[in-house]
Order: structure tokens, then sequence, then C-alpha cells
């Protein structure tokens, strides 16, 4: 919660079905009730003298909004992420009024112009949850606008000391790359270049054909003799194809060094696990060991799986404790301090662009499961383009294996990235 990206994440969901005045009485009573589970969503931020983020859970409640778009369902295409839809179908934040009046969390109903369809858009502090938090207060919700209750073991679990260092933060016994800076462009001392180019984003969708052809590749290779190894995971198959593409797209050099960059869910990986329905931020950086770009792409896709792999398996129980000791030290807390000063840009977010990449996966997360009571969402997605490379996979709506890659990348390259991808797939 300390050092997670500032500001709120703006998805929207988008469902085939009328709104009438019954629907937004429907969500504005039903999030009544469900904030009296999740009250620290009603609360607000301050920053403490200690310069340490601090949740007041002071019921100042949320916002909810109605809207009406002169749009149809069909002019908003595949709703790739863009501007327009973040500022059309997202509430819009006003970031300038102190912290401790800025709720943390909005929502907007917005009804398309062909009266047969909506969008929900969701804008959700970071600091108070990450994305399968989010999920889970969006899903119980959607079950208590149903009319239904939550069981006993859907109630969230508040309690955040069970994160708390169970020791006195002492020496790292690892090295933690994922902390220290990424690589330069060749013949580049800083990022700021790279930073001020734009970005854009599509959808790229991949069939179940497609998925299994991706898994089939990089598990090709013939394994050493006597070994017995796990094949690689539709994930790790797919973000090596994804890590391939933009370092061919780029047209980097061969000598270029490259990295990827994850954050992974630790609530199982830490022992004992935290409650499966912990409530805020359970995240915890990885990242690829470092390569070079001619590596990448001269050898096989399992090349860059087994890289994924590795930094997946760095997150053991210690590892995630030792990175917790240094990120919530003194001199990242300074770090939080100096922004809400006004002397500092940003809070822990190396820019992970161009030549490196960030991957996110939420295939795990039972986004379609937002059914308050005019069924499941036909589409679920990020609202905004990321100002930097990144991608994001998720399952698509219709249950069938097929994914669906969130791509967002430099304008300059993403023709020759989506060339690439579907590339002999």
């Amino acid at each position: 919660d300390q050092v997670v990206r500032l500001g709120h994440t703006p998805t929207i969901y988008v469902y085939k079905a009328k709104h009438n005045t019954k629907t937004i009485e429907r969500m504005k009573t039903s999030l009544g009730k469900i904030l009296v589970y999740y009250y620290p969503v009603a609360g607000r931020l301050n920053l403490s003298d200690s310069g340490r983020m601090e949740l007041d859970c002071n019921a100042k409640g949320v916002t909810l909004l109605e809207a009406e778009t002169t749009k149809s369902l069909g002019d908003y295409g595949d709703f790739s992420p863009s501007e327009s839809i973040k500022e059309e179908l997202v509430p819009q934040i006003d970031y300038t009024q102190p912290l401790e009046e800025l709720p943390l969390l909005f929502v907007q109903l917005t009804r398309f112009k062909d009266g047969e369809s909506f969008a929900i858009g969701v804008a959700c502090s970071h600091t108070l949850a990450d994305g399968l938090s989010a999920i889970q207060f969006i899903n119980s919700w959607a079950k208590v606008a149903r009319g239904e209750t939550l069981e006993p073991h859907e109630v969230p679990f508040l309690d955040r000391t069970v994160l708390k260092l169970q020791h006195s933060p002492s020496a790292p016994c690892f090295d933690h790359p994922e902390l220290k800076p990424l690589p330069l462009k060749l013949g580049s001392s800083d990022s700021i270049a790279e930073e001020n180019k734009k970005t854009c984003a599509v959808l790229l969708k991949l069939t179940p054909e497609q998925v299994g052809k991706l898994k089939k590749k990089a598990n090709d290779q013939p394994m050493k003799e006597g070994s017995r190894v796990r094949p690689y995971s539709r994930f790790e198959a797919i973000a090596a194809h994804i890590w391939r593409c933009a370092c061919k797209a780029r047209e980097l050099d061969e000598k270029q060094p490259t990295l990827v960059r994850f954050n992974g869910d630790i609530r199982s990986r830490l022992i004992p696990p935290l409650p499966r329905t912990y409530f805020g931020n359970a995240l915890a950086a990885t990242v690829t060991p470092r390569c070079y770009v001619g590596e990448t792409l001269s050898k096989p896709l399992s090349y860059a799986a087994q890289k994924v792999r590795e930094a997946i398996e760095m997150l053991t129980n210690e590892y995630i404790r030792s990175q917790l000791d240094i990120v919530l030290g003194e001199e990242q807390l300074d770090c939080i301090k100096a922004l809400f000063s006004g002397q500092g840009e940003r809070r822990n977010a190396p820019f992970a662009g161009n030549p490196n990449l960030q991957i996110t996966s939420w295939m795990s997360m039972p986004v379609y499961e937002a059914d308050f009571g005019w069924g499941k969402p036909m589409y679920f997605g990020l609202a905004y383009v990321s100002a930097q490379d990144r991608a994001v996979i998720l399952l698509s709506p219709h249950g069938d294996g097929s994914v669906i890659v969130s791509m967002h990348f430099q304008i300059a390259h993403m023709q020759l990235f989506k060339k690439y991808f579907y590339e002999n797939i």
C-alpha cells in the first residue's frame, strides 16, 4: 500500500441490457449495503507526519454518477483503451483537491444512445487495493445488487497488520534485481527520451488454437536427458511471445540489454498464506534476468519462456519478506513524503518501457462475474492508455479459452508489433 502507483485505476464493464431508473437505484442501494462490509472504501487517505500513508475510515463516502452519451455501443468499436473512453465512460477525478478529501472509489453508469446497453466505469484507488481486491469488491457488490447475501467466506479480510514486518529490517540476503535501475537504450544516459514518446493501445485476440500453438512452440524444445521439467504455462508462453515481438518491432541492436517486469500476487506465496479475501495491495515486484535482444530473438520461444519462469519462481516467502524490508525502509518512505510535498514526480515507479516491458496477467481474476442482475458483462478492460509499454493479458468473456492482450506500445512501433504478433501462429 505504501509504495504502489498513486492515483485511481480506471476500468470499464460493458453490458448489453436496458437501463432505466430502477438500474441506478438498485446500484445505489446495493452500494450502500456492500460498503458496510468494505467500510475502508468509504474512507480517505492522508499522509502522516512520519511520511507514511494512512487510511482514515471516516465514512465520507464514494462517488456514484449517472451519465448519458450521444454515442451508440458500436461507436466505441472493440473498446480498446483510449483517452476518449477514459474521458466519456469513467468519472473525471480532480487531483488538485486535498488528498484527505479525495474519494477512493468513483463509479459512473453511462447509458448509450441505443438504449439497449450501458457501461459501468470504475476508478478505484490503487493505494487502497490491487486489481484482485478491486474485482473482489465489485463482484461482492454485484452479488448484493442481485438480492443475495455474502457467505462468511466471501467477507473481506481487512486486517492489514498481517503484512507487518516480522522482524526489524536488516541487510537483505538477496540481490533484488527488481529494485535496481532498468537497462537503458544503448547510447542513452537516461530514459527521458523514451518516456516522452507517445503510446497507443490495441486489443489483440488469440483464439484457443493460437494459444495452444504458442504453448506447443514453447514446449517443443527437447528436454535434457533424465530431466523432468514442468511444461511452460499459458502465461509463460504468451508473455515470452509478447516480449520477443516487442524486441523485434523496436528494431533494437542485438547487443541491447532487455528485461520484463511483473507484479506477482503474493497471497498464496507467503508463509503462512494471506486469507483468500485479503483486501489491500498484496503484490511483489519481480523481473526476468537481463537478456540481450540478439539472443532473445535468435533462440527458440522456450528461452524467453524460461526467463519469465525464473522471474515468477523468484517470489518465495523469504524473497518477498526481504523485498518488503527494503521497500518499506526509511528511504522509500522519504520518497513518498517528497512526492506529497511537491518535491517528487512519482513513487517507486521505474520506467519499464523501451527497451524493457511490463506485463500483467489478469487471467486468474473473475472479472466477468460482475452480474448486477442484468447478466454478465460483454466486455471488461482498462479504460486508459499506459504511458509506457505494457501488456495486460486476460481471458475473453466467451469462456472458450481465447485470450485478449491489451497491448500498450509506442505508436511508432505498434504496426510492426501487430504484424509480428500474428506471424506463424
